[in-house]
C-alpha cells in the first residue's frame, strides 16, 4: 500500500491587540476617583479644637477644657500634643495628660502642659494646631488675652493684660514692636473690624512689672452664609392683621452655592458618560479586545479535497 502527497492544513494562528476602548479606562477610573472625592469633602465639615476659655496663655493651676468639634461633638477624633519629642493622647493609660470628661479633654494646667495641641483620627487627619503657653507666677506677672482660635475678618478682638492675681491691669499693647493706640495705658485694646493685616505678635508691657509672653493672634475669612429653609420672600397677614414675613436666601449665596455643586459634578457626570459609552460599544458586538484570527473552515476544505489516497491489492 502506498499513499501519495497528504496535504497539512496550515497552523492556525492567534494574534491580540488591545480595543481603543481598553484604553480609555484608566482615564475615566482616574476621573471617577477625583469625583468621589471632591464629592465625599463636599460634605465633610471641617473639625477645630477648640479650647475653652479660647486663649493662648495660661497661669498655671488653671483648667481647660479641649474637644474637637465641627459645630459639634466631632465623634472619632482624640486630642493630642507634643511633649518634646514625643506625641500623647488625652487620656492615655500611664500619661499626665488630661482626663476625658463629657467628650473633652480637661486639663489642671502645670508648667509642662505648654506645647503644640491638636485634634487627630486615628487615619491620620489632623485639625489646625494651637500653641498654649502655660506661665509660672514666679516667672511671670502678667499674661496677654488673646484668642487661641483664629479670628474672623470684620469681628472685634478685645485684648486684657492679665495680672498673675486674676485682675487685668493698665498697660501698653504692642503688635510687632509697633505701640496700639496713642501710647497711653488703657485697661484693655479694642481691635475693631478686624482684617488680615491686623494678624501678627502682641503682648502687653507696665511700667513696673515688665512685659507679658507674646501671642499671635491669626485672621481667617467668614464661613459661606448656609442657604436658607425659606427659599422665597413671603409677606401675609393673619387674622388679628399682624403681618408675618419669611426672609430668603440672598441671590449671589444661591449662585455661589449653584457654581460649586457644578463644579463637583461635572466630572462625575463626564465620567459616567464616558464608561457608559465603553460598555455599549462592547455590548453592541465590537468586542475586538482580543481579535483571533483562524484559517477559514472553506479553506480547511478545500485542502482536505486535495488529499488523495491510493492503495494496492
Amino acid at each position: 500500500m502506498t499513499g501519495s502527497g497528504v496535504g497539512h492544513p496550515s497552523v492556525s494562528h492567534w494574534s491580540f491587540s488591545l480595543h481603543p476602548d481598553i484604553m480609555k479606562l484608566p482615564s475615566a477610573c482616574l476621573l471617577l476617583g477625583v469625583s468621589a472625592v471632591l464629592l465625599a469633602g463636599g460634605t465633610v465639615s471641617e473639625v477645630s479644637l477648640i479650647v475653652r476659655p479660647d486663649l493662648q496663655q495660661f497661669f498655671s493651676g488653671q483648667s481647660v477644657s479641649l474637644s474637637c468639634e465641627d459645630g459639634q461633638t466631632a465623634d472619632g477624633w482624640t486630642v493630642k500634643r507634643t511633649k518634646g519629642t514625643l506625641t500623647e493622647t488625652c487620656g492615655a493609660s500611664g500619661s499626665d495628660f488630661g482626663v476625658f470628661k463629657d467628650s473633652s479633654c480637661v486639663l489642671d494646667l502645670l508648667s509642662s502642659y505648654t506645647g503644640v495641641y491638636w485634634c487627630e483620627t486615628s487615619a491620620g487627619q489632623r485639625s489646625d494646631h494651637i500653641n498654649i503657653t502655660v506661665n509660672q507666677k514666679e516667672d511671670r506677672a502678667f499674661i496677654l488675652e488673646v484668642p487661641a482660635l483664629p479670628v474672623e475678618k470684620g469681628s472685634n478682638v478685645t485684648l486684657h493684660c492679665r495680672h498673675k492675681d486674676g485682675s487685668t491691669r493698665a498697660a501698653y499693647f504692642y503688635r510687632n514692636s509697633h505701640i496700639i493706640g496713642d501710647g497711653v495705658k488703657s485697661q484693655k485694646a479694642i481691635i475693631h473690624r478686624v482684617q488680615q493685616s491686623d494678624e501678627g505678635s502682641y503682648w502687653c508691657s507696665t511700667d513696673t512689672s515688665g512685659s507679658s509672653p507674646h501671642s499671635y493672634l491669626r485672621v481667617r475669612d467668614p464661613p459661606l452664609p448656609q442657604p436658607s429653609s425659606h427659599p422665597m420672600t413671603a409677606s401675609t397677614s393673619s387674622a388679628d392683621g399682624a403681618n408675618h414675613t419669611a426672609s430668603s436666601p440672598s441671590p449671589s449665596v444661591s449662585l455661589v452655592h449653584l457654581l460649586c455643586h457644578l463644579l463637583v459634578l461635572c466630572p462625575y457626570c463626564v465620567c459616567s458618560v464616558l464608561l457608559a459609552s465603553i460598555c455599549c460599544s462592547r455590548a453592541s458586538g465590537n468586542q475586538a479586545v482580543v481579535s483571533i484570527e483562524t484559517t477559514q473552515l472553506g479553506e480547511l476544505g478545500d485542502v482536505a479535497a486535495d488529499v488523495t489516497t491510493e492503495h494496492e491489492f
